[in-house]
């Protein structure tokens, strides 16, 4: 089974939002961020409702289907 994939990169495109600025509003390294951007690790459910609160989108928004 795969791993879902998340789409936090591309909303941070999308918006226009920076790694750095995700990283300073959730209160966690940019090191730990860039892991979720770039797939290599996947948020806790918590933190991707957090993401997506910070981001305003749809939680579901940020999970590839």
């Amino acid at each position: 089974m795969d791993k879902p994939i998340n789409r936090i990169k591309e909303v941070l495109e999308e918006k226009g939002i920076k790694q750095t600025w995700l990283a300073e509003k959730l209160g966690k390294s940019f090191c730990i961020v860039n892991s979720y951007v770039c797939n290599r690790r996947q948020p806790s459910l918590e933190v991707l409702f957090e993401i997506a609160n910070i981001l305003q989108v749809n939680p579901k928004d940020l999970i590839k289907q």
